[in-house]
């Protein structure tokens, strides 16, 4: 009985243990039929709320400097205010309660520059609409940031130009990238350049060399839930920032350059005529490149553009001049390479030319004109007269092959955008111009740098750089180095000119005398501790009867005549070249050649600030 009941009692025991083993196996088999089958909308959905986001980082811009490694431009980190992608259509109602409940204003223009969809991909989800903020405006937003949920604030760096507008036009400015400037990216192929970028280099140093200075984007692998808050960060690989250049400009130099200059227009280049490198490159009014960073006003970016004072105008690239009496030592040069009016000759200057079979007549600058002058007398004094007369015996195909050898009428190639080419005419260009004939007393101006002789400040002070050392045959630049390395290897000129070292002397002395007693510029080589060669340049805008007088005084100011100056020294030794232009100063030695002088004397006696 006993050994009947254990048996039941056992089994019975075997029997619950196994139904309670069954059940333990059921639970997460149940479990996981709940899951996967009854909840699997649920969960698939939940799921989804769930995503990885790449984020662009952009990179940050190199640097620019100058020889010396003084900051021309820079980058500094800020706060912006920035908004959802998603609520970009709520932006005008966003930017009225901004200013009027916080007193924060929104960047010019923002929702014209960044609204197209197609440059969606170049950004974050978050589109700057303020790219620096103040401490006070950050504070004011953080206390009511419960009102903005559309917004954000985010660190960038931004464009900083710690020398204000000193050197805008050299050093060149960015903006937010625009439609323009994706159908170009996407043109070349550099779209994933600019993942996360907002702004590009649009003039200036900072366009040319934007292949250089911006560098390479990085990015950030996140996990994110359906608010789009960031769960937590998968990968991240670090951008590469923009090469820092160092640019052939010594801003010392280009500081006095500016100063000498003051409120007048025009340009200043210096070079260094050993190696072609520009030492000083004005150009003026100028401008504070600042203002395009964060988004010009339309009234701001219409006074700079104004047609008078032409702000935006690279008058060192892209102003086009006649050159007036500069032109005369390279005519000079062309006659005497023709083997005309070599010294001995000599003319009697009466004050006037009269064309030959003809009644017209040319007036000398000098009413009583100079008396009695050879090629160098000519240069010394700028006599029209003689260079008038020269012109027609030399006719235009000998005078402009002397000048295409000095490359006037086309473009350096220096390393900047927007250079012009000028202009030298000739008979089958005006006639497919205007359609008319070529006519001898237009050969006899073209002698003087008149009639349509069109030449930049760059081309004068290039052409003035061979002038002082024959066998250069580099092209200016303004790149130095890149991250330190010295760049050496400069475009070289294939054509040099070949000229007589007696003749190229006859020349020099003649721009020697310029500074001398009797030249036109002779009070500039009173004081000076060096010797010059230098010739001054008078461009009229308009011409006068021969009985007719020119009174400054009287004209306004856009008629007044171009001051023009070059000169290179120490003249047995050429350091430096300088060409200047003054738009409407009057005269070239006394307007122009002072700014040059200034600029020399800090360079050769080392008087820089």
């Amino acid at each position: 009985m006993n050994n009947y009941r254990f048996k039941y009692f056992f089994k019975k025991r075997i029997q619950i243990l196994f139904v309670f083993l069954i059940v333990l196996l059921l639970i997460p088999l149940l479990k996981i039929f709940y899951l996967q089958i009854i909840q699997f909308d649920r969960f698939t959905a939940l799921s989804k709320n769930n995503s990885i986001k790449i984020i662009p980082i952009p990179p940050k811009r190199g640097m620019i400097l100058d020889r010396n490694n003084i900051i021309l431009a820079d980058n500094k980190l800020v706060y912006s205010l920035e908004i959802d992608r998603a609520f970009f259509s709520d932006l005008d109602e966003i930017r009225v309660r901004l200013k009027n409940e916080l007193n924060i204003d929104i960047d010019i223009d923002i929702d014209i520059d960044i609204a197209d969809k197609k440059i969606n991909y170049l950004y974050e989800n978050t589109v700057p609409i303020n790219f620096n903020l103040t401490p006070k405006e950050i504070a004011s937003f953080i206390a009511h940031q419960y009102l903005f949920p559309k917004l954000i604030i985010k660190q960038r760096f931004i464009r900083d130009y710690p020398q204000g507008k000193s050197s805008a036009h050299l050093i060149g400015f960015i903006n937010r990238i625009n439609d323009k400037d994706i159908s170009f990216l996407e043109r070349e192929n550099l779209t994933n350049r600019y993942l996360g970028s907002t702004h590009i280099g649009k003039s200036g140093t900072e366009k040319f060399y934007e292949n250089l200075i911006h560098g390479f984007p990085g990015f950030k692998e996140i996990e994110v839930d359906a608010k789009q808050n960031v769960i937590r960060t998968l990968q991240e690989k670090k951008p590469v920032p923009g090469k820092a250049i160092n640019l052939t400009i010594d801003y010392r130099l280009q500081k006095i350059a500016e100063k000498a200059f003051g409120e007048k227009k025009g340009a200043l280049v210096a070079i260094n005529p050993k190696n072609s490198e520009v030492l000083a490159y004005v150009s003026q009014p100028t401008f504070n490149p600042a203002l395009f960073t964060n988004g010009i006003s339309h009234e701001a970016w219409a006074n700079l553009n104004d047609k008078n004072s032409r702000v935006m105008l690279d008058r060192v690239v892209a102003g086009l001049y006649p050159p007036g009496s500069t032109l005369k030592p390279f005519v000079a040069l062309a006659a005497l390479k023709n083997n005309i009016r070599k010294p001995p000759f000599s003319i009697f200057d009466i004050g006037y030319f009269k064309m030959p079979r003809s009644s017209k007549v040319f007036r000398d600058w000098k009413r009583g004109g100079h008396g009695t002058v050879d090629i160098i007398e000519a240069i010394a004094v700028s006599c029209d007269t003689f260079f008038y007369g020269l012109g027609l015996e030399l006719g235009i195909p000998k005078l402009n092959k002397v000048l295409d050898d000095f490359n006037f009428g086309k473009k350096t190639e220096i390393d900047i955008d927007g250079e012009k080419s000028g202009l030298i005419a000739n008979k089958a260009w005006k006639k497919k111009k205007f359609n008319e004939s070529w006519y001898a007393g237009e050969t006899a101006i073209t002698a003087i740098g008149q009639g349509f002789t069109l030449v930049t400040p760059l081309q004068l002070a290039n052409a003035t750089a061979k002038l002082a050392n024959p066998s250069l045959s580099i092209k200016p630049h303004l790149l130095l180095s890149i991250d330190g390395i010295k760049q050496d290897k400069q475009e070289v000129i294939e054509k040099k000119q070949s000229y007589s070292d007696k003749n190229l002397k006859w020349i020099k002395t003649g721009m020697i005398n310029v500074t001398k007693e009797g030249g036109t510029a002779a009070f500039l080589g009173k004081k000076s501790n060096y010797q010059m060669a230098s010739k001054t340049g008078t461009a009229q805008l308009f011409g006068l009867k021969i009985d007719e007088e020119y009174n400054e005084d009287i004209l306004p100011d856009k008629l007044k005549d171009h001051a023009l100056f070059i000169t290179y020294a120490p003249a047995n030794n050429p350091k430096i070249v300088i060409a200047v232009i003054v738009e409407n100063g009057g005269h070239g030695g006394s307007v122009a050649g002072p700014i040059a002088k200034e600029v020399l004397d800090a360079y050769l006696e080392n008087k820089k600030l």
